[in-house]
């Protein structure tokens, strides 16, 4: 096995577990740092000359084999520059890409001769820039400089199962197609750019299989090795780990006993988003003691590359993760996974001109796969944070499994629960009491928050709680870590209590309160309403004395039916409050808007995954090996492993084909046939929930085997996305700065984009749209129908079309309105085959202008 990968310990890893001592001892310039306490801060600057895989790629369409270095001039030219071959051949650009390095070193030492400075990062694969430490005042010496092409200051960015296979139809459906959970996503290399990973897990092992699983011969990348992760940690399931952090080092927010120097996760978040993706079939999954069903990933034979850019404390930043993405794209991962999404959108121009999707878009066109989680910013309209449309955004929604436990009270009232425990023996009552209530010595208040919490067993009466139901609060301090229901079960355990029921404090409001295991009986009671309820019968029942008011009965009884076996319903999926919806945000104009986020939505609530030995994120988790957490996190790589089965099958489908097939064969229903809801509010979701529209889901709820055969697909190419940004007004400078190229003539829209969806910010009167479907099926007799948006009218031509195999054809639709409106509207297009094959893409139009002023 040692064999299989080629690990190591050098630059540029090796140096960032040292960067913090350099920072104070040596700079660019070779004197003391004293940088950011005088103001200076991170850059990311980007230079005029293209990066290595455009370059690479410009060559292969010319049919050139060789060429020198543009724009290098005179000596500083190499001779020759040996380009990477195309995906799936050898691996690095020899020549090219560190002569970049040079010109960035060069440029630095010529600009800021004899100053203090110190370069991060030099990116070359897919942007060619650096990051670099500098003071404003060199920046701005640095900015004047004719080789650079743009300069922005880092920016913080922050993290956005055993039956989700089986609720997208998995085993019996794309797994079989591809020759059963063995074999599906063999050959597919899957980077994931988040926490890191637990090497050791079982999730990530290689020799639960009896065939070769032999790396991919395109895979390119390294196995980092550390104290931490030591030589052995990869094998032929996770086949590269590195880590960048040399941002967060320079900020001082890295604690190395925490944040790990190493691919190693201590967080918990890259390992559980690592095995939703590609998480080996059929691990056990026990948590406190209980058995939870056996676990797989969407891609349960599929290749893992991760690139550890984010970390525990603190998040990421975007230096850190663009690293991480030129390395992965150089390294020819397959499929890019990020469950991460900025602290707030990106400044400049618009929501697109920013280094992570600039350098994704290069990714894009290097053949790569990306895709990335819309982030928890919901329920409200314009909450997301990236409109790229050479991203893959993906919302989250609820499957059909739930863990509810009861507790039923002494009144008959019975109130839910999350808590993954026991249930009280048999049909008896308990006693409830309340922690404060419970005090040695019988004080009637507690001496600090922490009393009522059940975080501290020292002050409570044993004698008065043993054998009863201890009552605890779930305060704002559980949320923030800095109290945990762990910590409450071993408090009850040490006063001997019959089990424990938390309820929520009324601020702890537009949290998703997960299923928390306990290894006694015990629930959390999620609603506040339901809360006030239960205290209300607890309060009334209390027995005092008319003279001192001290509590001399607790009339309040209660029993907890557990919680250990899942409920299956049937109104799922639907869009969970917490994730983010369109539409784009940039400005009031709606400038730039036409187009449709997110893609779709998949599973992300209450999701089983693999979790870190090391993980600290989860409190209710440390120490476990699997945890279960809801987020957009956990969405997208149920995505990014689907996408990996769709790419096993067409390997030569481009990353805007692979998105087509995933777009258009989605379910617009729940289990009962219903429209696909969302919940519209932070609290009591359910009861504000409404018919959700494509701003909340996009196309609809991911269908995995219905992908595997989409009949019809939407291509898009990179030259397609440059076009669209020259389209943007002002544009052309930012567009030129980012890639190496200069805009020509465009006056391309997000609306012409042949994307598998049709938006229209402003409708001006009349509007003609076309579309481009490609069959990859069986030849085929397709008719087109329409549900038009209100407010407009829609033609399309032609309506009826027979379209061979491989080969294309144009639709055209004209949109008029028909009425002045503001408010967005919706309908959708459908394209169906005579042979079972059917293409659904949902039509927005947001405001309407009948006449024009």
């Amino acid at each position: 096995m040692g064999a299989a990968r080629r690990e190591r310990c050098d630059a540029p890893f090796l140096w960032v577990a040292v960067l913090g001592v350099l920072l104070l001892l040596l700079g660019g310039g070779g004197g003391v740092v004293r940088g950011l306490e005088e103001g200076a801060a991170v850059y990311i600057v980007t230079m005029k000359q293209a990066a290595a895989s455009h370059k690479r790629l410009d060559l292969e369409r010319s049919g050139s084999t060789s060429v020198a270095a543009a724009g290098g001039g005179g000596g500083d030219t190499p001779a020759t520059s040996v380009l990477r071959k195309p995906r799936h051949g050898s691996s690095k650009p020899l020549n090219y890409g560190s002569y970049l390095v040079h010109l960035h070193n060069s440029l630095l030492k010529k600009t800021l001769r004899g100053e203090h400075y110190i370069k991060l990062y030099s990116y070359h694969y897919l942007i060619n820039g650096f990051a670099v430490v500098l003071t404003p005042q060199q920046a701005e010496k640095l900015y004047r400089r004719k080789e650079v092409a743009n300069m922005i200051l880092d920016f913080s960015v922050r993290t956005a199962t055993t039956y989700t296979p089986e609720f997208l139809g998995l085993p019996q459906g794309a797994w079989v197609q591809e020759g059963g959970p063995q074999c599906a996503g063999q050959g597919v290399v899957i980077g994931l750019i988040d926490t890191g990973i637990d090497p050791n897990h079982p999730s990530f092992a290689d020799d639960l299989t009896t065939d070769n699983y032999p790396v991919p011969a395109h895979y390119a990348g390294n196995c980092e090795v550390t104290n931490d992760f030591p030589s052995g940690s990869c094998n032929r399931k996770l086949v590269g780990a590195q880590h960048f952090a040399a941002s967060a080092i320079t900020r001082g927010v890295f604690n190395a006993s925490q944040d790990l120097a190493s691919p190693s996760d201590s967080d918990g978040h890259g390992t559980h988003t690592a095995s939703i993706a590609a998480g080996n079939h059929g691990i056990p999954v026990i948590v406190a003691g209980h058995h939870f069903g056996n676990a797989s990933g969407m891609a349960p034979h599929a290749h893992i590359a991760v690139y550890k850019a984010l970390y525990k404390g603190f998040g990421g930043f975007a230096a850190d993760v663009v690293a991480a993405i030129d390395q992965a794209a150089e390294d020819n991962v397959d499929i890019i996974s990020l469950s991460i999404t900025p602290n707030r959108r990106p400044p400049g121009l618009a929501t697109f001109f920013n280094p992570i999707d600039m350098a994704l878009m290069s990714a894009v066109k290097a053949g790569i796969f990306v895709v990335q989680a819309a982030g928890n910013t919901g329920p409200s309209p314009k909450s997301m944070s990236s409109y790229s449309p050479w991203i893959f955004t993906v919302g989250a929604s609820a499957h059909d499994r739930e863990y509810k436990n009861y507790v039923v009270l002494g009144n008959n009232l019975t109130i839910p629960g999350v808590g993954l425990a026991p249930g009280t023996d048999g049909d008896s009552m308990y006693n409830l009491i309340a922690a404060p209530h419970a005090l040695i010595n019988y004080t009637t208040s507690p001496i600090e928050m922490s009393i009522g919490e059940c975080q501290d067993s020292s002050h409570l009466d044993k004698d008065l709680i043993s054998g009863k139901i201890l009552v605890c609060s779930y305060s704002i301090r559980f949320v923030l870590g800095l109290s945990s229901v762990k910590q409450a079960l071993h408090t009850a355990k040490n006063v001997s209590a019959a089990g424990v029921v938390f309820y929520l404090d009324p601020f702890v409001l537009g949290f998703q309160l997960n299923p928390t295991p306990m290894d006694i009986p015990g629930l959390i009671i999620p609603s506040s309403d339901d809360s006030k309820i239960f205290l209300s019968y607890y309060n009334e029942s209390l027995v005092r004395d008319e003279a001192s008011s001290r509590i001399v009965s607790f009339g309040a009884v209660a029993k907890i039916l557990g919680g250990l076996e899942p409920n299956y319903g049937s109104s799922s999926p639907k869009v969970m409050f917490y994730s983010a919806r369109g539409p784009d945000p940039e400005d009031n104009t709606l400038a730039n808007a036409d187009i449709l986020k997110p893609n779709l939505i998949a599973p992300g609530s209450s999701i089983w995954g693999a979790w870190s030995s090391l993980g600290l994120d989860s409190a209710e988790f440390i120490g476990e090996s699997f945890a279960m957490l809801s987020g957009t996190s956990m969405a997208a790589p149920h995505v990014a492993g689907l996408a990996a089965l769709i790419k096993q099958k067409f390997p030569s489908f481009s990353p805007a084909a692979i998105g087509s097939a995933l777009s258009t064969t989605t379910t617009l229903s729940d289990r009962q046939g219903n429209p696909i809801m969302s919940q519209r509010t932070y609290s009591n979701p359910d009861s504000t929930q409404t018919p959700a529209t494509p701003f909340d889901m996009g196309n609809g709820f991911a269908n995995a085997t219905a992908a595997l055969d989409p009949g019809l697909i939407f291509d898009c190419s990179y030259d397609d996305y440059f076009s669209f940004l020259c389209g943007i007004n002002g544009s052309a400078p930012v567009v030129t700065n980012y890639t190496g190229s200069n805009c020509g003539v465009s006056t391309m829209t997000g609306a012409d984009l042949n994307l598998p969806s049709i938006t229209i910010a402003v409708l001006n009167q009349s509007r003609t749209i076309t579309r481009t479907v490609t069959n990859v099926a069986c030849d085929e007799n397709y008719t087109v129908s329409y549900n038009a948006p209100y407010g407009v009218t829609v033609s399309a031509a032609p309506t009826q079309f027979f379209i061979p195999s491989g080969q294309e054809q144009v639709v055209t639709f004209v949109v008029n309105a028909t009425t002045n409106n503001s408010s967005a509207s919706f309908g959708f297009v459908g394209f169906y085959g005579d042979r079972g094959h059917q293409a659904i893409i949902p039509f927005s139009v947001m405001s309407k202008v009948v006449y024009s002023s």
